[in-house]
């Protein structure tokens, strides 16, 4: 795992397999205090954009590659062996691979995250549930949410997923963090949507190509246009200019 800075946010380079493996010690080690944001190019600009979002994230223990374009750049930038860590796909092989833990779902609408472990158990039979929880959609506040603290820690959880959707999940886990005993929080977007089956999931080969923002714009348009009509063009522009990949 090495964290590498791309256009000044820093990023972990690493294979799949890696990060779960490092998860799956973070979520048994009772005395640690870490929490994980998964960065697709939007929460890569929000950093750009927000001060506050860029010290929530700096400060995380682990800044996965969410989203393709980001793999593609690390590469670039002397890093072969980097893979896609992708929200979805790290919280059904964690909740497969670390059966001792307990988790507690944290987001999502009401009835996604029952959907969710339904799901989810289907495919890992020995998930352990230590809560379920649709919070009010408001914003992050300064102060952190003592009903919030005490709900979570109760429960004894092991991982907590956060699914508020970036970058409020990434100022959620940044002011949480000092109150909860989990050893582990994992922001990881619309991966309660995802998996709970309440939206569809791009074709493999559409994320392999970096299309996957294409179909969640057809399903979402109105929802996601500035997100990836604005960003992703904007991400582009800074990338080519900053590294000068036109002239390589």
């Amino acid at each position: 795992m090495a964290r590498i800075t791309l256009l000044d946010v820093p990023v972990e380079a690493q294979t799949f397999d890696s990060a779960l493996t490092t998860l799956s010690a973070w979520a048994g080690d009772r005395a640690g205090r870490r929490y994980v944001c998964t960065c697709p190019v939007y929460t890569l600009m929000m950093c750009r954009e927000q001060p506050e979002v860029m010290r929530a994230v700096s400060a995380a223990d682990m800044v996965t590659a969410d989203g393709m374009p980001i793999v593609w750049l690390q590469r670039w930038l002397g890093q072969p062996d980097a893979e896609r860590v992708y929200g979805p796909d790290l919280m059904l092989a964690l909740c497969q691979r670390a059966p001792q833990a307990r988790h507690f779902f944290w987001g999502g609408l009401p009835g996604v995250g029952e959907r969710l472990v339904e799901r989810l158990r289907a495919r890992a039979p020995t998930l352990q549930v230590a809560g379920i929880h649709a919070p009010p959609v408001m914003p992050i506040g300064s102060e952190p949410d003592r009903e919030a603290i005490d709900r979570i820690n109760e429960s004894g959880a092991n991982v907590v997923w956060v699914g508020l959707g970036s970058p409020k999940q990434d100022l959620w886990m940044a002011l949480h963090r000092p109150y909860l005993t989990a050893p582990l929080l994992i922001g990881v977007g619309a991966a309660f949507d995802l998996l709970a089956g309440v939206r569809r999931q791009a074709p493999l080969w559409m994320q392999r190509a970096g299309l996957e923002w294409a179909f969640r714009l057809l399903q979402e348009p109105r929802r996601l246009a500035k997100r990836y009509l604005v960003y992703n063009p904007r991400f582009v522009w800074l990338v080519l200019r900053h590294y000068g990949l036109s002239q390589r």
